[in-house]
């Protein structure tokens, strides 16, 4: 009998998706010292990284830092990254079964939840998935438009993401120019209108999603004053009854943070940033033209759900905000996958502790998912690491309890030749170095860290394959 996990016979993995959670699957997979593990890691973006190069805020550079623990996995002699290739158009389930003993999907949660209210299809009403990966250069959305000759915006959630877009709309162009923003989206930045932008949260102050460095960041704008209302700064009584029953020095930074942007405007700053409290969209309204007019509000007010949670609820009171453009930030859910058990409305791949289960909980041989395809979008990138070794220590039981898939062709030149007939444009880790170091080089002579090829066909046009 062939005994799996030899020099002779390794153990082959497929990982989908090469964002943290991917590299962090691969890393603990090769790291396991009694085991032979090749890793194939596959994106159907010719880039690595994932949201690293993609989601994170320009502006964010030393985040991006953590590329080099995901670059020292890819030095590793068993790992191969397979870039340019998307799983379900190229290769389909059925072809990585053929190939690999364990597949692992980590691709992400990939589009924004919708508010479900009337409106949302009107001209700028935008997704904050669509504008961040806009101005982050990813190919998918480099031909989106922004119109920022409105001056008024409203942004729905008060998430990191949600700031990561108010940073981004308040900061003056000498400053973004320095970081590795797309150059499309600077252009367009330059003559931006924008001078008051709102922040919209549903619940109170002390229920912000973002976290403190995020809240810190919006006090030390150069270009924007961030300011609270007084009523909307105060805590409710069940908030603060929870806070002196479980004192919590993050939450209590955060109120004080939150309480300093109650004063007045800098009138030499020429933005405003208004962090609003207790309010829900009801309506997104428009000009009559089809565009965006504003958005009508609705106070709420907290109370304690069963499981003891603090929940908003309407009130009758609304207010109509006139902005010309939307920004929703409401959270983000995966995408179904070919194949895969999918749970609609958490929009996760169905698993136990990334083990992939049908929808009768019975485990699916040799399929497994890590990331915010396992686990919906929490945590930040750091999060993805402890989740992908959860995933990985259920794979190596599995290995160990003879649970894996039955390949016909497990000899890696044969799923390199699978792939490159299929997809003669598929890109090497070695060939996305060089794309790196010709992007970093394009940033050099204006002090920038990198400028972005944002199109595919420049990508592979860079690469000079004659």
């Amino acid at each position: 009998m062939t005994q799996i996990g030899t020099s002779a016979h390794p153990l082959r993995v497929a990982v989908i998706g090469a964002g943290p959670a991917g590299f962090y699957a691969a890393g603990h997979l090769l790291k396991q010292s009694d085991l032979v593990i090749q890793v194939d890691l596959y994106d159907r973006l010719p880039t690595p990284h994932g949201l690293v190069r993609a989601g994170v805020a320009p502006d964010h550079q030393k985040i991006k830092n953590v590329i080099r623990v995901y670059d020292k996995i890819a030095d590793h002699p068993n790992f191969r990254f397979f870039g340019n290739v998307d799983i379900g158009v190229h290769v389909s389930l059925e072809d990585l079964k053929a190939h690999y003993h364990q597949i692992c999907f980590s691709t992400g949660a990939q589009v924004d939840r919708s508010l479900g209210i009337p409106g949302e299809d009107l001209q700028g009403c935008h997704s904050a998935t669509a504008f961040v990966a806009w101005y982050n250069g990813h190919p998918d959305y480099r031909d989106l438009t922004f119109d920022l000759s409105h001056e008024r915006i409203a942004i729905v959630g008060v998430g990191n993401v949600a700031v990561d877009i108010a940073r981004i709309l308040s900061k003056s162009v000498d400053e973004l120019a320095r970081t590795d923003i797309a150059d499309h989206a600077l252009e367009v930045l330059r003559e931006s209108k924008v001078r008051a932008l709102f922040m919209l949260g549903r619940r109170g102050p002390a229920q912000a999603a973002f976290t403190n460095p995020e809240a810190r960041e919006l006090g030390e704008l150069e270009q924007a004053t961030t300011l609270v209302r007084p009523d909307e700064a105060a805590l409710d009584p069940l908030s603060l009854a929870d806070l002196e029953a479980n004192p919590d020095r993050t939450t209590q930074t955060k109120l004080e943070l939150i309480q300093g942007f109650v004063r007045e405007a800098d009138e030499d700053k020429p933005r405003k940033l208004h962090l609003r409290f207790l309010v829900s969209p009801t309506e997104i309204y428009g000009d009559g033209s089809g565009h965006v007019a504003g958005i009508r509000l609705v106070k709420n007010e907290l109370y304690r759900a069963e499981n003891g949670t603090l929940r908003p609820r309407s009130t009758d009171q609304f207010e109509d905000l006139p902005v010309g453009l939307v920004f929703r930030s409401v959270g983000y859910r995966g995408v179904a996958l070919p194949g895969l058990p999918f749970h609609e409305r958490w929009g996760v791949i169905l698993n136990e502790a990334g083990r992939v289960v049908e929808a009768q909980g019975t485990p699916v041989t040799g399929l497994y998912t890590s990331g915010w395809i396992k686990r919906g979008p929490t945590g930040v990138i750091g999060t993805n690491k402890a989740c992908s070794v959860e995933t990985v220590e259920g794979m190596l039981e599995d290995f160990r309890a003879g649970r894996l898939l039955s390949p016909t062709a497990p000899e890696p030149e044969s799923a390199e030749g699978m792939i490159h007939a299929r997809q003669p444009d598929v890109v090497s880790f070695n060939e996305w170095k060089k794309l790196d170091a010709l992007e970093v080089a394009k940033g050099e002579p204006d002090q920038r860290p990198r400028v972005k090829f944002v199109r595919v066909e420049e990508m592979l046009g860079a690469l000079d394959r004659g």
